[in-house]
């Protein structure tokens, strides 16, 4: 890969315009009333890609928000890599805790990040993260060093579960048919060390209602006669878990995998600072399931988690009222071998179980997804991890993540694929928080190192 380091210094100020550019564009496929705005991006997206060299591209609709499709095919007798992001970003919310709008991005230095950080939603997830993809699809065309086939595949229904991809997917196998898919969603241990990850959790999402009476009434002349929805709610999500942090839903751990003490020493090997990990979140105590650390926690074991819940009056000063309704948003992060659909039945079962009579419960499963482990041996991800030995000099660690990318065992299974996690985030960026930013300099270095990817893939395909 010759002038790569050149290239990206005369054109950096540009790439980081285009960022922003398309930054500014909130397409938030949560909230319906930023419908336009979606389709902007995709429009924008479709754009990028053809200015980046891809000789076809199009804008593929589904029954959600479109797929943007591009390729460039130099040589059938060549590999194919598949390249997959998003373009759909989190809701913002909650506003008044930005620092600066999230939809106006402003460049601030940081400790972390004293080259200069982006600040805006969906600065690292996922679109600065995606964007790398395109301007290092970029520089191989326009220095006619692009080694293999590409193509790209851009959703805007990430963040909302890829409701419409899998049915993309299996209409469109030969059109998607690849050797290797590349996705920049995940992040790295630190800047100066560079991780690949190996591992994803699965996820199922609920929402949960609980309704008493068939109003909301006065504290006082009802209150200790009518079971009050919001207590029992916070009741039987306490129940959840025991003394250890342990989830109680009978069935939930059935299938999962205790990793060996080899592979807990060989993960404990990654660097981790527990007293900075507490100063970085302002906390005097780590929490979760006993027995196990917390990088452990956050990685190989399943959670539950309480996302949101609401009920009866928040508004500013009292009122005295047992509200009708209560209701959560709970998500469960799982680890391979737990089936996401079947974890969603067993919580259901065991909700309504546990459910005292005087209310009634309705559960809503909303999205999930698999989780993901890749092998180290294949080629994939010594491709991968020559590239960054080339522009970080140092050898990635395997890292599993605590975060879940559904579509990657979807991938695996219809395309028969393997997915190399080539992440450039940090886990201080703040994704899906207030605040979320993205370092300039990983940026420019994820732009750099992708291209030494497509250079060894090819490389050791053709052995």
């Amino acid at each position: 890969m010759e002038n790569i380091k050149p290239y990206i210094k005369e054109h950096q100020n540009r790439f980081i315009d285009e960022l922003i550019n398309l930054l500014k564009i909130p397409s938030i496929s949560a909230d319906s009333a930023y419908r336009n705005n979606v389709l902007k991006t995709a429009e924008a997206i479709k754009t990028s890609l053809e200015n980046a060299g891809c000789d076809s591209v199009e804008i593929c609709k589904t029954d959600g928000y479109p797929i943007v499709y591009g390729e460039k095919i130099i040589n059938s007798n060549l590999p194919t890599i598949l390249v997959y992001g998003h373009y759909d970003v989190q809701p913002p919310d909650p506003i008044d805790l930005w620092d600066s709008p999230p939809f106006e991005p402003i460049i601030k230095n940081t400790e972390k990040h004293p080259e200069g950080a982006i600040f805006a939603r969906g600065a690292c997830d996922d679109k600065g993260q995606m964007y790398m993809h395109v301007k290092a699809m970029e520089f191989m065309t326009a220095t006619n060093q692009l080694p293999c086939n590409v193509k790209f595949m851009i959703e805007g229904e990430e963040e909302v579960g890829s409701k419409n991809l899998s049915t993309f997917v299996k209409n469109n196998q030969e059109k998607l048919k690849n050797d290797v898919i590349l996705i920049s969603d995940t992040g790295m241990i630190a800047k100066d060390v560079p991780s690949i990850t190996t591992g994803l959790r699965g996820l199922s999402y609920v929402e949960v209602e609980v309704t008493g009476p068939n109003r909301d009434l006065h504290s006082g002349l009802y209150g200790g006669a009518v079971a009050n929805p919001i207590n029992i709610l916070t009741k039987m999500i306490a129940a959840l878990h025991d003394e250890n942090n342990h989830i109680t839903i009978p069935g939930f751990y059935d299938k999962v995998e205790e990793l060996s003490k080899e592979e807990r020493a060989e993960m404990a090997k990654a660097p981790f600072n527990l007293d900075n990990y507490k100063k970085a979140l302002d906390i005097d105590a780590v929490y979760g399931e006993a027995g196990y650390t917390t990088n452990e926690r956050n990685s190989i074991r399943p959670t539950l988690d309480i996302n949101g819940i609401w009920g009866g009056y928040t508004g500013e000063g009292a009122k005295t009222v047992i509200a009708s309704k209560a209701y959560a948003k709970i998500s469960m992060r799982l680890v391979p071998h737990q089936d996401w659909e079947e974890i969603t039945q067993l919580f259901k079962t065991h909700f309504e179980s546990i459910a005292p009579k005087g209310v009634k419960l309705k559960v809503t499963p909303h999205h999930g997804g698999q989780g993901y482990v890749t092998p180290i041996d294949n080629i994939g991800y010594k491709a991968a991890s020559m590239a960054y030995q080339n522009t970080f000099n140092k050898t990635p660690i395997p890292q599993r993540s605590g975060g879940s990318i559904p579509i990657v065992s979807l991938f695996e299974k219809e395309l028969k694929s393997k997915t190399i996690l080539m992440g450039f985030g940090l886990d201080s960026d703040a994704i899906h928080s207030p605040n979320e930013h993205f370092g300039i300099w990983n940026y420019l270095k994820g732009i750099e190192t992708i291209p030494y990817f497509y250079k060894y893939f090819t490389k050791l395909s053709k052995k």
